[in-house]
């Protein structure tokens, strides 16, 4: 399969296949934007222009200007500014770990009264010099990965002890349900975990539903579309290796007709 081919996923059988669809679909389409034919380069398609402008901005906050970020360019009259992350995702006042991607806050400045096209492959990644460049991963691959710990098969030693009917399993990794009721946590032999004691009266006192991580990457992904105004968000490439093996990174904006390399690392 070209997914596999490409470093992702297979689908979980308790995932939905139509969203795996369309993150796979996500993922070919940032890597087919920088494929070059014998002759010209092709680009990714424009974004439906039905885009509401309310999810196009609804991001991250961009700084005040590029100079802001660590690493800034400027290609035709586009500015760009970026920050590396590691691994963090920061979302207001709580922080997630992306283990197996590297994290980079990006954002795009357009010039006045003009706006840029902003796709799926409109940024790529060059590691430690390497002629082949990453391609960005769906951010929903990134929120089913912090999700869900079996959402790939990893290696992994387990220790099982017991006496008569009872037992233990230790080192296998924790089973997520995946819908209501989901039998599949209540297959676990892991004790439950404690909980605080619930106050017995709380009615009159209003409780704000915590965001969900599907709600917070899709939030702080740096969107698809025509971007009028500058627009910042995460941009995510799959990476399992070690941070620190990291020796230099190259963040490449590629723009209409040409690119620039923004040098974190």
């Amino acid at each position: 399969m070209r997914a596999r081919r490409l470093g992702l996923s297979q689908p979980h059988p308790h995932i939905d296949c139509e969203a795996y669809c369309k993150d796979v679909a996500y993922s070919l389409r940032a890597a087919s934007s920088q494929r070059k034919p014998a002759k010209s380069l092709m680009r990714a398609p424009l974004a439906i222009a039905l885009v509401a402008s309310g999810w196009l901005y609804g991001q991250t906050t961009a700084k005040d200007k590029p100079a802001d970020y660590s690493a800034h360019a400027t290609l035709g009259g586009t500015s760009i500014g970026a920050e590396y992350l590691v691994h963090s995702i920061p979302a207001g006042n709580q922080t997630l770990l992306a283990s197996e991607y590297l994290v980079f806050e990006v954002a795009v400045f357009p010039p006045r009264d003009h706006a840029v096209e902003i796709s799926s492959g409109t940024f790529t990644l060059r590691l430690n010099g390497k002629k082949q460049v990453l391609y960005p991963v769906s951010p929903g691959f990134v929120a089913a990965s912090l999700k869900y710990p079996d959402w790939e098969i990893r290696p992994n030693a387990q220790v099982t002890a017991g006496m008569g009917d009872a037992g233990v399993v230790i080192g296998r990794p924790p089973v997520v349900g995946r819908f209501p009721d989901d039998p599949r946590p209540g297959q676990s032999r892991l004790p439950r975990a404690p909980k605080a004691p619930t106050p017995d009266d709380q009615r009159g006192v209003e409780h704000e539903e915590p965001e969900s991580i599907d709600q917070i990457i899709a939030r702080t992904a740096l969107p698809d579309g025509p971007a009028a105004k500058p627009v910042s968000g995460y941009v995510y490439f799959a990476h399992k290796g070690k941070a620190k093996s990291i020796k230099s990174l190259e963040l490449i904006y590629q723009g209409k007709t040409n690119t620039v390399p923004l040098k974190l690392l």
